[in-house]
């Protein structure tokens, strides 16, 4: 039987070999397109995100940069990419309206958009926490022998209270009304962080005050030329500032942080968090937090800071509620959300 299968399908003429040749021919053509259509299919199934970040030079660049590579190597179906931007309050907007999923941005902007409050009255953002990245911390400094020992000493001197515009001007303005302190108690100066260095080293100023992570290269600089001091709040005035702006939390500046300041610094610290819109689906934004917990190892390569971004620290300084899917993956691992993480919206 074998013989004549083999004598009929080299038949010259006949239909049923030109039969067989068809089917041969249907099979090959179904095979190249498998080939050739699959990778469009794989393409068409990656989801690219970008994370907005900040300037070059800042912190925000690098660590999201830490981030967008974790999520492509370790999401499936993920190309994420870190975007420069001019940080904060454009990252808000930028997630709001959908053009980045996810960015950067300080607790206090952060608050005040989910809000609708200060420069997004009226205006609530669309956006919802996923984790806290790490804290700013409110530098103030003077030159070792000054009779600056509290944050009331300011009064009658010569202050820098940051940049024109700036985050640290901001908060200089938020925190000094919460105590009680105005203005018009001291001389203003509105000087940059490399500024204020020099006019504290120079003697054109008895106080300057930075709101940055730790430890800041400006003050770092200036602690190897002047010995300086860090004026710590009380615990008092810590629960006066922190209660008043719910987006601002108490940390402890450790003691060695700077040459010189053998001594931990309280002070009302201003986090900085991971936002994500808040239309994205449970199952993305749980894949994407999971994954950033499971290879925090190399997040903290890419910058120190990153040794802050902890579960813990998610739920005890974010100042709106958490995506559910980050909410998800907490409460996965053990981690208790309360009421006032969970979204309503």
């Amino acid at each position: 039987m074998v013989p004549l299968m083999k004598k009929s399908l080299f038949k010259p003429k006949g239909g049923r070999v030109m039969k067989i040749r068809t089917f041969f021919c249907l099979i090959v053509c179904l095979a190249m397109a498998a080939f050739l259509f699959a990778p469009v299919g794989a393409v068409a199934k990656t989801e690219y995100i970008s994370i907005a970040t900040g300037g070059t030079g800042g912190v925000y660049y690098p660590y999201g940069g830490g981030v967008a590579e974790i999520w492509t190597k370790h999401v499936p179906g993920i190309e994420a990419v870190a975007e420069v931007t001019g940080a904060s309050v454009e990252n808000i907007r930028l997630v709001n309206r959908g053009e980045s999923l996810t960015g950067e941005a300080m607790n206090d902007a952060v608050y005040q958009a989910y809000n609708a409050e200060g420069r997004f009255e009226g205006n609530p953002q669309k956006i919802l926490a996923m984790f806290q990245m790490y804290p700013h911390h409110f530098h103030i400094v003077a030159l070792k022998g000054s009779d600056v020992k509290t944050i009331y000493d300011v009064k009658g001197k010569s202050v820098s209270v940051g940049a024109p515009g700036s985050g640290t001007e901001f908060k200089t303005n938020l925190v000094f009304k919460a105590l009680g302190i105005s203005y018009d108690d001291f001389k203003v100066h509105r000087l940059s962080f490399t500024e204020t260095a020099n006019a504290l080293k120079d003697g054109t100023i008895d106080v300057g005050i930075w709101d940055v992570a730790a430890p800041t290269s400006s003050i770092m600089d200036l602690a190897t030329t002047r010995d300086i001091v860090l004026i710590p709040f009380s615990q008092e005035d810590i629960e006066k500032v922190c209660s008043m702006y719910p987006f601002y939390s108490p940390f402890e500046l450790a003691a060695g942080t700077y040459k010189g300041q053998d001594y931990p610094v309280k002070n009302p610290s201003v986090w900085n968090t991971v936002i994500c819109n808040a239309d994205m689906s449970v199952d993305r934004v749980y894949s994407l937090v999971k994954a950033i917990f499971e290879h925090k190892d190399y997040l903290e390569k890419i910058h120190p800071f990153a040794k802050f971004t902890t579960p813990d620290n998610a739920i005890k300084a974010s100042p709106i509620p958490l995506h559910p899917g980050a909410v998800k993956y907490f409460k996965e691992i053990g981690v208790t959300v309360p009421d006032h993480l969970i979204s309503k919206k």
